[in-house]
């Protein structure tokens, strides 16, 4: 079992900057990519952003790219997604998830999901 935990969800405005924190535990080897997914209002969840565990190979949705950023504390077992510039239409329920597979972070299926942090960015 891998158990995950956000924080550092909130209400900011647009233009304003976040940083989210995954805390990761359990099975080291469920988890070999860390993602982040959001899910907004009457909205599919959807793929921001992944990064392999024990590198630094980062993969980021294209609404997000040059403006978010993922990594990871290997020491700590936390994964952040720094996120700048934010706009209203990232608001949103953030997810962190770990994936027991390789390979390209949004291709994969994830097994464990956090419970999730709020976003809100007003105008």
């Amino acid at each position: 079992q891998v158990q995950l935990v956000e924080s550092g969800g909130g209400l900011v405005q647009a233009g304003d900057s976040l940083r989210l924190s995954c805390a990761a535990s359990g099975r080291t080897f469920s988890r070999n990519v860390m993602g982040w997914f959001r899910q907004a209002p009457g909205k599919e969840r959807e793929f921001v952003a992944g990064i392999v565990w024990s590198g630094t190979s980062a993969d980021y949705s294209g609404s997000v790219k040059g403006r978010f950023t993922i990594s990871r504390d290997y020491a700590k077992n936390t994964v952040f997604l720094q996120m700048d510039s934010l706009k209203p239409e990232d608001t949103a329920v953030y997810y962190c998830a770990a994936s027991s597979e390789i390979g390209t972070p949004r291709r994969l299926k994830y097994d464990y999901w956090g419970q999730g942090t709020q976003v809100t960015v007003s105008s």
